[in-house]
């Protein structure tokens, strides 16, 4: 696994402090963007919550998947939450060290009370001192929030910082990426009452094996049932371990939504968001506890076009920090179609510039803070595909391609707008995945791409 070292420099430890009208949780930022540029420690947030102790157990649960690993427990990993300030809202976002579990608190303007939030994209400090006092805040004392460091103490930055060095996987990187593409197509499966929202989640095993492979659950009524096959209705539940984190909150919980693509028989990702008073916290599940999201694929066809790239860079300017960005309106002031807007999105994507809201289903903008260009750099099976291309190894000929890998040829086939290949990869999955490097390559010739023979 190719691994960076991302630094993170916040000028202090975040910490709750007693105030003189309850408690002050400061969070401490660390270089990010904002409309004015990049800043070493933005500013985002200073106000109340409105359910402090809720907003608390929160923060705890996106911090808690940030800290673990479901799948190969034996290799600790931790990052920092990433924080995007939206204008009416607070987004807390981690992704869990094996790459299989995305989370997510956005604490809605309901939620906050203050000043409206500012813009931008950020990490947040937030060390073990901080787990535990957190852990600790019962009842709905007034309680201050400061995103970023007081208004005092931006002038004075100078001095010595706390500097973190943590270790960051390239697959790390594209989770993200292939997490927003995978619930972009996501619907609402079901949606619970806080009584069963509490019963269904309760139920489920805090430790698993991940050998077991999926499960299943079909709506019935206000309740979820186990189902021992992927029936009509049906939404995976992979790994239902992984939901662990969503305990903390539990008992504030006022109803459970699911969400989930239409089934084929295969095992699919799934999200699980429970609504919380001015808040939602968002698990997003990979088909399997043993699989991450970096090698779903699902990015793969919008990094291979010249055409995303140039629409890409366009889109890229109309963003705002929008909370809710609507495809139509970027359509029309860009010139493109929808659908090359919405292509557009998954390429930035890649680098970290959108997200996907399942309650708002819509795109919201973002700019994580750390280098995600790599996403793209290092994905192997579109690095091997601009590979081929690139040897002369793709030739076209009356609508079947013969691609030359190593040495072995293989074909590649198009039925309702889907390739096909002869290789393992998608003998193995049959496009579940994305694209094999084959079928990769070959679209991308297809697209323009300079071939040696056959036809153009």
């Amino acid at each position: 696994m190719t691994r960076s070292v991302q630094a993170l420099a916040y000028a202090r430890p975040s910490a709750l402090e007693p105030a003189q009208s309850g408690q002050l949780l400061g969070l401490e930022t660390s270089g990010g963007l904002t409309p004015r540029g990049a800043e070493s420690h933005p500013r985002f947030f200073s106000g109340f919550l409105t359910s402090p102790g809720i907003a608390a157990r929160g923060l705890l649960a996106v911090a808690d998947v940030a800290s673990t690993r479901y799948y190969q427990r034996t290799l600790p990993a931790s990052l920092d939450p990433v924080v995007t300030g939206n204008g009416d809202r607070l987004r807390f976002e981690s992704f869990s060290g094996c790459c299989g579990v995305y989370a997510r608190l956005d604490v809605l303007q309901d939620g906050l009370d203050g000043a409206r939030t500012g813009h931008g994209t950020t990490n947040v400090d937030v060390n073990n001192p901080l787990r535990e006092a957190l852990s600790r805040i019962a009842g709905d004392d007034p309680l201050h929030l400061r995103v970023g460091p007081d208004e005092m103490a931006v002038t004075t930055l100078d001095g010595p910082v706390v500097e973190k060095k943590v270790p960051l996987p390239d697959r790390w990187l594209r989770g993200f990426a292939e997490a927003q593409v995978v619930s972009a197509g996501f619907d609402l499966r079901a949606e619970l009452p806080a009584a069963e929202a509490v019963r269904f989640l309760r139920s489920l095993p805090r430790s698993g094996n991940a050998s077991r492979g999926a499960r299943w659950v079909v709506p019935a009524g206000k309740t979820l049932r186990p189902t021992t096959r992927p029936v009509a209705g049906a939404v995976c539940l992979p790994g239902p371990e992984r939901l662990v984190a969503l305990q903390r909150v539990l008992r504030h919980a006022t109803s459970l939504r699911v969400y989930g693509p239409v089934t084929d028989g295969a095992a699919t990702a799934s999200a699980w968001e429970v609504v919380l008073p001015g808040m939602r916290l968002t698990l997003t599940l990979s088909p399997d506890a043993s699989r991450g999201f970096s090698g779903e694929g699902g990015v793969l066809d919008a990094l291979a076009t010249d055409d995303a790239a140039a629409d890409a860079e366009l889109v890229s300017v109309l963003l705002a920090w929008e909370p809710r960005i609507d495809t139509a309106d970027l359509a029309e002031q860009s010139g493109l179609t929808v659908e090359r807007v919405r292509a557009a999105l998954t390429r930035l994507g890649t680098a970290g510039r959108v997200g996907y809201d399942l309650a708002d289903a819509a795109y919201f903008h973002r700019e994580l803070p750390y280098d995600a260009d790599r996403a793209e750099r290092h994905n192997p099976r579109l690095v091997a595909a601009r590979q081929l291309v690139g040897s002369g190894a793709v030739v076209l000929d009356q609508g079947v391609a013969a691609v030359a890998s190593g040495d072995r040829r293989y074909q590649v086939r198009e039925k309702d707008g889907m390739l096909s290949c002869t290789c393992q990869w998608w003998a193995d999955y049959r496009g579940r995945r994305g694209p094999c490097k084959h079928a990769l390559a070959v679209r991308m010739v297809r697209r323009g791409a300079p071939v040696a023979g056959g036809v153009r």
